[in-house]
């Protein structure tokens, strides 16, 4: 798990800075909080599943690249 969260933070983070998208942005595209963005960027929580597809949607990004298990954004099939 601890894996998962720190590639989260990282990936989390990197996307941010390369789409410069501030936490208010990002907060308001995936329906949370800014303390929640908050808590995901200080490394102290993962998000539910469903929030973890909202940010992947958000960015534009497959889930499996958000947590660290694939290094190419957006696998497209077909």
């Amino acid at each position: 798990m601890e894996f998962v969260q720190r590639e989260f933070v990282q990936r989390l983070k990197e996307l941010m800075q390369t789409n410069n998208i501030n936490s208010y942005q990002l907060a308001k595209g995936a329906g949370v909080t800014l303390s929640t963005i908050s808590v995901w960027t200080l490394g102290k929580s993962l998000p539910s599943i469903e929030r973890l597809s909202k940010v992947a949607k958000f960015f534009d990004v497959s889930i499996d690249y958000l947590i660290g298990m694939d290094d190419i954004p957006n696998r497209r099939v077909g």
